[in-house]
């Protein structure tokens, strides 16, 4: 008898495999940066600010500091997560870097373009991706449609709508195109796998496989849960 998934729609080698990328650069810059912590110069009357203020001893402060400086790593990581697991599932391709988008499905007819949140591109960036996936789709027959994907998204309402970002150029939003849409992440999760709750069940299984990779042990702190419902307006 085969083993159960952890996840329906991902091999469990996969999955690892994708949240082994993540957590190997992560451990790499948290190594590094206790040796570069210093290069970049440290603002001293922050630190006694924001220690005092905050009722933080000057070691937990320098750890913060440390933290933060490796957030736009982490960031960078987790938005290739996402495209890298969404792409081993049957059906999908990731095609890598560098590319016009992120993420192509022969069967469902879909291309994708995935940012990690709603905010992590700025505005006048997001008329590019839309003139860039509008000539992307002038390669493909009219069945097909293109996805601008906000994994955290921006109210805790599901939307599925048109991709009609503003162009402070001229002042006017793009035109809506009935095959240029902006989604979130959990409903373009499921509309990649089929399940409604697909991106729920990874939520709920990362922590296992997290600790599996590092060898860490954690106590689930009831916050991780309260923090996806937050955002998601969903009950754990």
């Amino acid at each position: 008898m085969s083993k159960k998934r952890l996840l329906s729609y991902i091999t469990d080698d996969d999955l690892y495999k994708c949240v082994k990328n993540v957590v190997d650069p992560i451990q790499k810059a948290i190594k590094e940066k206790e040796q570069t912590l210093y290069d970049n110069v440290i603002d001293p009357f922050s630190a006694i600010f924001d220690s005092i203020i905050n009722k933080k001893s000057l070691i937990q402060w320098i750890n913060d500091e440390k933290s933060r400086q490796i957030q736009k790593t982490l960031q960078n990581e987790i938005g290739m997560f996402h495209q890298s697991l969404v792409g081993k599932i049957d059906g999908w391709e990731d095609l890598g870097k560098g590319q016009v988008v992120d993420l192509r499905n022969k069967n469902l007819k879909i291309i994708a373009e995935i940012k990690n949140k709603f905010n992590t591109t700025k505005g006048n960036h997001k008329v590019a991706i839309y003139d860039d996936l509008e000539n992307r789709l002038e390669g493909y027959n009219e069945k097909w449609t293109a996805y601008y994907v906000e994994i955290i998204r921006k109210s805790k309402t599901k939307y599925c709508k048109p991709f009609t970002p503003p162009d402070n150029k001229t002042g006017q939003n793009r035109k809506e195109h009935p095959k240029i849409k902006v989604i979130d992440g959990e409903s373009f999760y499921s509309l990649a796998t089929g399940s409604p709750t697909a991106l729920v069940d990874l939520y709920k299984i990362l922590p296992k496989v997290i600790c599996d990779i590092t060898g860490h042990t954690i106590k689930m702190d009831k916050m991780y849960n309260i923090l996806f419902e937050k955002a998601y307006n969903i009950t754990l």
